[in-house]
């Protein structure tokens, strides 16, 4: 039995594995789709952006929101006709060329490994309260260590893991939902909740404290909590029915983003004044339930971030290898990451994004304030030129597969092509508003201008290849369309 073919390169000649194993269930896939919104930088980032904006960051988190509710709805549609490892980059290779698919996976790649770095160290400092015996190096390393033997198991291994993380993730949020909204009507009874109120959204200077500027300020500071999101198109390759897994996923992101961040942001601003001391000092979650009194708030957040924390180290290795293995059946990186196992494990692929994480963490403790600033800053704008590649990609992708076979048109762009090219604008109004913005080594006309020299560098290196190797051949925009796709098998 086989599911739904994908649209890349048959195996490689003596491979010990037959391409990529459908191991992750119905439910995996799910959970991956809702976890993959919530990410550690809602729970540790939002405390700046309200400090920024007030209560008006609620506006900020919806802005953002309706850009990425868009964006999947077009990725949505290309991957529903085409499910596949590679995702926006197959997409964008068939659509814009090869240079475009070539680039824009190596650069999802790269900041995916980056925040391996990030992450690992991020949840290395809370184990290191935690057990201090164990130095905060010697955590990063354990961490890693262990999802990294997690991934190499079997897609089936990460996918179990990722239900667990993500659905710990989901749980709190929803808690938190929901106490708070309690407190903040009056009905809960034993917490303290004289601060409580929906009421703080307009009494400390208004909903708009520092002026609507403050939207787009906000915007800069919330949208990299977003990223994310397209993890299960990539996923869903390896599922049991792809283009089932990237409908439903596609078509649920609405609450998911509305609940989650909305809602809970929203919470969070009503139990609060906007401008209380503890959002900064404890971070927002925290000081939301320190304020109702709850005992061990500090470290039952702490629980929840590491749990996220570990939720973006377990996917952003396995989105990393898996984009590695797609350039390889692409020709656009080494045979071997092409190459699985008898587990449908693109091993190769996972140790040569796992040994960049681990570099990317020894610059993180040796050169934190030079190199390895450098690579944080030059891979921060890459998620909005994602999004605006799957723009441009969908453009093209959708005369694309009404001619080659309409009936996989599964999910459709609304209000094509005009609410596309307004997608495009806005992300490229964002981008233009980043380099406005220019306090501090992490400012957003740093972050711009170094992840565009590393882009640009990245697409010279892509069209040199092309030139060189005559351009080749792109893989077809619809699985069956021009010629027979490799089959995943059920594993």
């Amino acid at each position: 039995m086989t599911s739904q073919p994908t649209t890349t390169a048959p195996p490689q000649a003596g491979d010990p594995g037959n391409g990529l194993h459908a191991g992750l269930k119905n439910r995996h896939l799910s959970m991956i789709a809702i976890g993959g919104v919530i990410g550690a930088g809602l729970f540790v980032g939002s405390s700046s952006g309200i400090a920024t904006a007030g209560p008006g960051i609620l506006l900020s988190y919806a802005l953002v929101g309706t850009l990425v509710v868009l964006v999947m709805r077009m990725l949505g549609e290309m991957s529903a006709a085409n499910p596949t490892s590679g995702s926006f980059s197959a997409h964008a290779d068939r659509a814009l060329g090869r240079w475009a698919g070539f680039s824009i996976g190596w650069l999802y790649w790269f900041f995916w490994v980056v925040v391996l770095a990030v992450e690992a160290t991020a949840g290395a400092k809370i184990l290191e309260g935690w057990i201090p015996a164990v130095p905060q190096w010697g955590w990063a390393l354990i961490v890693m260590t262990v999802l990294t033997a997690t991934n190499l198991v079997s897609v089936g291994s990460y996918g179990e893991f990722e239900f667990w993380f993500a659905g710990i993730k989901v749980v709190a949020i929803g808690a938190f939902i929901v106490v708070g909204l309690l407190a903040v009507l009056g009905v809960l009874p034993g917490v303290h909740d004289d601060k409580a109120s929906f009421s703080n959204l307009t009494a400390h200077g208004g909903f708009l404290p520092h002026g609507p500027g403050a939207i787009l300020t906000g915007v800069l500071l919330v949208v990299f909590s977003f990223m994310g999101s397209e993890i299960a198109t990539l996923a869903a390759g390896e599922s049991e029915n792809p283009q089932r897994a990237v409908t439903k996923s596609t078509n649920s992101i609405i609450w998911r983003i509305g609940v989650f961040y909305l809602g809970s942001i929203l919470i969070v601003v009503s139990l609060l004044p906007w401008n209380d001391p503890s959002i900064k000092e404890k971070g927002s979650y925290v000081a939301a339930l320190d304020s109702l009194g709850i005992a061990h708030a500090g470290q039952i957040m702490n629980f929840i971030v590491l749990t996220s924390v570990l939720s973006c180290l377990n996917s952003g290795l396995y989105t990393a290898s898996r984009m590695a293995f797609s350039l390889g059946q692409r020709g656009d990186a080494p045979k071997a990451f092409a190459q699985t196992t008898s587990r449908g494990v693109p091993m190769a692929a996972i140790v040569a994004s796992v040994v960049f994480g681990f570099v990317a963490v020894f610059f993180n403790y040796e050169f934190p304030d030079s190199v390895f600033l450098f690579l944080v800053n030059s891979s921060g704008a890459i998620a909005l030129f994602v999004w605006l590649v799957i723009c441009f990609s969908q453009l093209r992708m959708r005369k694309i597969i009404q001619a080659e076979a309409p009936e996989k048109l599964v999910v459709k762009m609304w209000l094509y092509p005009y609410l596309t090219w307004a997608t495009a604008g806005l992300i490229v109004f964002v981008l233009g508003y980043m380099l406005t913005d220019t306090e501090g080594e992490s400012s957003g006309r740093t972050t711009v201008l170094l992840s565009l020299l590393v882009a640009a560098a990245v697409v010279v290196v892509a069209l040199v290849k092309q030139k060189v190797t005559g351009g080749g051949r792109t893989a077809p925009a619809v699985a069956g369309a021009d010629e027979p796709a490799d089959q995943v098998s059920v594993g």
